[in-house]
């Protein structure tokens, strides 16, 4: 029996491959940062200082918040139990975080060791005990920095609406 098959040089089938390989690679990176609401949406540009952008967010959107001495800003929603997390505490929560032009860049249920979290959330959960829910607003100094991360830019205020459930 012949079977004719074409015959394909090996630089060929190589190019071939290389070339799906980068239009798969461009085709999922495309996808990834075009979902708004799972992590690849941007801050507005401001030429306000993170200071000026937190106190505005709140005030346009009514937040009652505390300014603590650490630099956050935050609202307690409900203040939960008497049992509040350490920094050794496993804690399960729900949040969301956001962008200060709401866009959102995460959120999720999940459980953490509260010291490996970032510095804001390792000061501001102990405020609240089980059960409680807290909104958090941070100057980037106290969420991700100079450096950012993922599709946070450097120097990013954060908001978040954080409810803690458990505490372990």
């Amino acid at each position: 029996m012949n079977n004719f098959y074409p015959k394909m040089n090996r630089n060929a089938s190589f190019l071939a491959i290389i070339a799906l390989f980068f239009t798969f690679f461009a085709f999922i990176s495309t996808i990834s940062c075009n979902k708004s609401s799972t992590g690849c949406a941007s801050p507005t540009p401001s030429n306000l200082t993170e200071d000026e952008q937190i106190l505005n967010y709140c005030n346009t959107n009514k937040i009652n918040y505390i300014k603590d001495t650490r630099g956050f800003y935050y609202q307690i929603i409900k203040a939960g139990n008497s049992k509040k997390p350490s920094l050794s505490s496993s804690i399960s929560i729900t949040y969301n975080g956001t962008f200060l032009n709401k866009s959102s860049f995460d959120s999720g249920s999940n459980t953490f060791i509260l010291n490996d979290l970032i510095t804001g959330w390792k000061y501001a959960l102990p405020l609240i005990g089980e059960g409680g829910e807290i909104i958090l607003i941070l100057p980037s100094n106290l969420g991700y920095g100079l450096s950012g991360q993922g599709c946070i830019p450097p120097s990013t205020p954060l908001y978040f609406n954080i409810k803690l459930s458990a505490v372990n």
